[in-house]
């Protein structure tokens, strides 16, 4: 360790000192300075090193540097003189320049300070709420005016996980997806309505290392335009994009008067404003009634009603809704849609469903129909299921709606914004079931694709992903689905490395897990993974109660779907229906309403017994086929005793269709064709 002695404790001499003192190669054997009262004699005194204000006494040979801070060439030369031979003599201009950089520094920290301060100053000072996060998640900053917005203090915020503060934020999907949302609509916890930007923070090498949102309060001004429902106000609002708009609209009065159409209504319709607007809603029509008028009358929204119109006699669709405002009439709205673009759009919309079925579930709990005490404990149970990341575990007969609870199941999860994955286990054979749902490795089988491909799992990473007819999986399968519930990664085909996902599973069967295990079909040890959350769907014979709010549901839904507008069903009807067993369950029921309301006359709107199929035809039972008991063909009487024969083949396999379909020597393909060709569970 090198001896240094400082002569001189002015202004370089105490740079030095400060400099030297906290290095470890060095020691300061002392500090010489003639003014006794020099700045560096006393810090010198402060740290425990001694000082002097003697030349002479100090030095000599033991001493390896000495560094001569005065400035004074008169001491530099005494040094030299005086100093021993191995002795390095460094002059005084070191020691200043040493000083000057010193006090730079300490400028720059005051600079940098200054614009630290400034620039939260600033935050904290503008309208907008603004909250950071790092990469864990975790607040960072928050200013004033998010305190303000969200209700909640600065000391709350900073060190938590953003998600324990605010349960809605999207800053997590953020940083996962990098991408920045710009003008999202948000609605806190304490009501309050913000627009929020959130952007991801990526450094200069690529690596996200937080994100940050900034909102603003628009509570007052929404709540304003909500309640501006003046007539006059939303007419001349709307006119522009009426005006603008693709869709063919027609506008009329409380009195049924035309008082506004647009360009596309004239396209289509081939009318001019001369000839609708003044007039009755029925100059427009050419075959078919009003519905501007009959929606006057009853104030409610028709759709999907077909009629010719113009000249020309257009084939056409009409939705009209009820203009209501604070509970008066005011008048109705009507679109119309030419048939030949319908299909067109029928056809994008078939292909933009199966895609969006593959992506997202559909459904929520709102769309689960059912009051009775049976549904109303599955509901309560799926709800308190989908809270949690628990395997969730479906069982019910075929048709009670196991897939309905799935979706709403995810959509009640904090993973909603996430994939929605739906497999039916059985429908795919077991070799194509395997890389469909853990992926495959490039090479793995011959055509497998270039650099491999992902699996159903990896996709529905973070989301959820249903398994339908679990208890259909070979043993194979099943071990792989329970290293994916235990160890939570998979391993693709033809792989080595496991890949680690963060899946919600939901499962469902019909058939009964526990014989099976004593079947030795399905493990015991896969029957506790996924039997931690089990949930029973009642039959519709168990909710028989729930019959009449079924039906209204299905009537409004098939309206939808076949453009009928049907209104209700008739006791005689109703109690028809009720005394039946339902053996399929909803799916049954939604195939005997549909088929009532196809063969009902487009102007008939209530369902009678009369236009109800005879549900014997649909009972299939074996007493149906005694000769003399029922007046039908040769051909319903072998389709009759076919659905029998299935029902009691799979029956006796337990509802397991790979082993059914074996024991009737037909493909498992066949073997669904004809349970849905029967209806059967």
């Amino acid at each position: 360790m090198k001896r240094v002695l400082i002569v001189g404790a002015g202004k370089g001499g105490s740079a030095l000192l400060e400099i030297l003192h906290n290095t470890e190669k060095m020691t300061i054997a002392g500090i010489i300075d003639t003014n006794p009262n020099a700045k560096g004699l006393k810090i010198a005194a402060d740290y425990g090193i001694p000082t002097s204000t003697s030349l002479d006494e100090w030095v000599t040979e033991d001493l390896d540097i000495i560094v001569e801070a005065t400035g004074e060439e008169n001491v530099l030369e005494q040094l030299l003189e005086k100093r021993g031979r191995k002795t390095v003599v460094i002059p005084g201009s070191v020691a200043s320049i040493i000083s000057e950089l010193m006090e730079e520094k300490e400028s720059l920290l005051e600079r940098l300070k200054l614009q630290t301060n400034n620039q939260e100053l600033i935050l904290n000072n503008i309208h907008d709420g603004m909250i950071v996060v790092n990469d864990q998640e975790i607040v960072q900053f928050v200013n004033k005016s998010a305190e303000r917005i969200v209700g909640i203090a600065k000391e709350h915020f900073s060190g938590q996980d953003i998600k324990h503060v605010i349960a809605d934020t999207r800053l997590p999907h953020v940083l996962r997806s990098r991408r920045k949302e710009v003008n999202q609509r948000l609605i806190l916890e304490n009501g309050k309505k913000v627009i929020t930007t959130r952007i991801p923070i990526i450094n200069d090498e690529g690596q996200v290392v937080g994100a940050f949102s900034v909102f603003k309060d628009n509570t007052e001004v929404m709540n304003l335009a909500e309640e501006n429902t003046d007539l006059k106000e939303i007419k001349t609002s709307l006119e522009a994009i009426i005006q603008s708009s693709d869709e063919a609209i027609s506008v009329v009065d409380e009195n049924g008067i035309g008082i506004m159409i647009n360009p596309a209504y004239t396209r289509i319709t081939g009318l001019r404003e001369t000839d609708i607007i003044g007039k009755p809603a029925t100059a427009d029509i050419s075959e078919g009634e009003s519905m501007h008028m009959k929606v006057l009358q009853t104030r409610r929204a028709v759709r999907g009603v077909r009629m010719k119109v113009g000249p020309a006699r257009k084939d056409v669709l009409v939705n009209v809704a009820p203009v209501i405002v604070d509970g008066k009439m005011k008048g109705s709205v009507g679109v119309l849609h030419d048939v030949s673009e319908i299909q067109t759009l029928t056809s994008e919309l078939k292909r933009a469903r199966q895609i969006i079925r593959n992506l997202e579930a559909k459904y929520t709990f709102d769309d689960i129909i059912g009051s009775s005490t049976e549904m109303q404990i599955a509901l309560e149970q799926a709800k308190v299921g989908a809270k949690t990341p628990a395997t969730v575990l479906l069982r019910g007969e075929s048709g009670t709606g196991k897939e309905l609870f799935a979706h709403a199941i995810h959509n009640e999860s904090d993973r909603k914004h996430n994939k929605f994955i739906r497999v039916n286990c059985a429908a795919i054979a077991e070799n194509i079931l395997e890389s469909e749902l853990f992926g495959y490795e490039e090479g793995a089988f011959t055509g497998a694709k270039q650099g491999g491909k992902k699996g159903l799992f990896e996709e529905a990473n973070m989301g959820s992903i249903f398994l339908d007819e679990i208890g259909e999986l070979s043993h194979r399968m099943q071990a792989k689905l329970l290293r994916v519930l235990q160890e939570g990664e998979i391993i693709r085909v033809g792989g080595t490395s496991p890949i680690a996902i963060d899946v919600r599973v939901i499962t469902a069967t019909n058939i009964n897990l526990e014989k099976a295990i004593m079947n030795q079909t399905f493990r015991e040890d896969l029957y506790y993974r996924l039997n931690r959350l089990p949930i029973y769907i009642p039959s519709l014979k168990e909710r028989i109660e729930d019959l009449p709010e079924l039906i209204d549901y299905l009537i409004q839904k098939i309206n939808q779907d076949y453009g009928r507008n049907m209104k209700s069903i008739d006791e005689e009807a109703a109690a028809y229906l009720k005394n039946y067993h339902w053996s399929g369950n909803v799916r049954e029921l939604e195939n005997i309403i549909g088929r009532a309301m196809i063969y009902m006359d487009m102007s008939e709107e209530v369902i009678r017994k009369k236009h109800i199929p005879n549900l014997m035809s649909f009972a299939g039972t074996s007493q149906s086929l005694k000769p003399g008991t029922a007046n039908q063909t040769l051909q319903n009487a072998m389709e009759q005793y076919e659905k029998q024969y299935i029902t009691d083949v799979l029956n006796e396999h337990d509802n397991n269709k790979t082993r059914a379909a074996k024991a009737l020597n037909i493909s498992i393909r066949n073997l669904y064709y004809k349970i849905e060709k029967h209806n059967l569970a």
